[in-house]
């Protein structure tokens, strides 16, 4: 008996952008572009539409382009606004896409785009890019489209996104100050040593006699600097960058960092603060969108960017899905602070949680706010003293010998 031969899955086509030039029926000229297959396929097109085309080219991506959260975040709020407005989603992806500057994502948006309009979720099209989209992004979305208020869900989404972003970026700038400082203090120090100091020593050659202790340490050093400048700056350099490999790559190595970050002095509880402000702002946004909270747990603790928190949440999301009280796992978490547990447990009873949680993350972005801007004023004096004592130092090292030199001479 024969069988009928199986037909090959049809493979998907591929898109281009292409950009195009033509004239309408009154002869103006006019420009768009179009994502199609072929040159031909546009042409076809817009003769349909009843334009002559003139001229039609493949737009070709520039290079170096890459999507950051900061991009994510502008694309939500574009996207919401947009929604609420009455634009249709695909007509709001085309805006969003063609219009942003960065040509990477433009085409992850183009793309997306190309997966909805193939008869997709949006939700199942953001879950093809978990490197942009995280299990919170794509789990709102989808709450959304089943209960049909999605626009109300990017809307939260979107703000969620950029507090958080904005917590992470004052943590940042908290940190980068005086961290540039001391690099840039490095870098003095090195110059002064490899390049200054031995022009002194050979001045201090034709004085004769002995020089002082505090003049011979440095030199000292600055003889150091000189025969080994090439492996002082190769172990620094190989250093920060083993760490940083090290950092991005190893699991028990960023375990290791998030738990030393807490334990900062002064830094430690700016650190702790945001990553509570974090955690409860996530939890407040997934469970108001009606997302189940052990469900919701599953994305808060990835969201808090810390490992003890996400350790801590997922002791917390089994003692939940256990029948215990979220105030109660909290506690037993033992990370939280008590006022953190004292308003999940009235939110808890007075049935307004995401409310209560709302308020916490609030309060700590506050607190962050002005612990970031204390310590910038903190540390402006402290690190003028650290310099000036270091670079102070090092000039009166030198100048000992001239001060001795002259009161011989006198």
């Amino acid at each position: 008996m024969a069988t009928a031969a199986k037909k090959p899955a049809p493979t998907a086509v591929k898109e281009f952008n292409f950009s195009w030039e033509g004239k309408d029926k009154g002869g103006k000229t006019i420009r768009g572009e179009m994502r199609a297959t072929t040159e031909t396929v546009v042409s076809n097109t817009l003769r349909r539409q009843g334009i002559l085309p003139v001229k039609v080219k493949k737009q070709r991506l520039k290079g170096g382009g890459s999507v950051s959260e900061k991009d994510i975040t502008l694309f939500a709020r574009q996207l919401a606004t947009m929604m609420k407005a009455g634009v249709p989603l695909l007509q709001s992806f085309d805006i969003v896409g063609k219009g942003h500057h960065n040509p990477a994502v433009s085409k992850l948006l183009l793309d997306i785009k190309t997966d909805v309009e193939t008869g997709n979720s949006l939700a199942a099209a953001f879950r093809k890019y978990p490197l942009y989209f995280d299990q919170l992004f794509c789990n709102l979305v989808a709450a959304g489209e089943q209960a049909g208020i999605l626009e109300t869900l990017l809307d939260r989404l979107a703000t969620y996104k950029e507090k958080t972003l904005a917590i992470k970026a004052k943590i940042k700038g908290a940190l980068f100050y005086p961290v540039s400082i001391l690099v840039v203090a490095f870098l003095i120090t090195a110059v002064i040593m490899i390049f200054v100091v031995p022009a002194f020593k050979e001045v201090f050659r034709s004085f004769g006699g002995d020089l002082p202790a505090p003049t011979q340490i440095v030199i000292g050093i600055s003889d150091f600097f000189v025969a080994n400048w090439y492996f002082i700056f190769g172990s620094v350099g190989g250093a920060i960058y083993t760490f940083f490999y090290t950092w991005k790559r190893s699991k028990a190595m960023q375990n290791f960092m998030d738990r030393l970050a807490l334990k900062l002095p002064i830094f430690g509880d700016v650190i702790m603060k945001g990553t509570v402000a974090r955690w409860t702002r996530t939890c407040s946004t997934m469970f108001a969108a009606g997302v189940p909270l052990v469900e919701a747990l599953e994305s808060v603790g990835g969201a808090s960017g810390n490992y003890v928190y996400e350790s801590a949440t997922r002791q917390i999301q089994a003692e939940v899905s256990s029948g215990t009280s979220l105030t109660v796992a909290m506690q037993n978490a033992n990370v939280f602070p008590n006022m953190t547990l004292q308003m999940v447990s009235i939110g808890e009873e007075s049935g307004q949680l995401d409310n209560m949680l709302s308020k916490v993350a609030d309060f700590y972005e506050a607190e962050v706010d002005e612990a970031v801007a204390a310590l910038s004023s903190l540390m402006e004096p402290i690190i003028m003293v650290v310099l000036g004592g270091l670079i102070g130092g090092l000039v009166v090292a030198m100048y000992l010998p001239i001060f001795k030199l002259g009161a011989v001479v006198g």
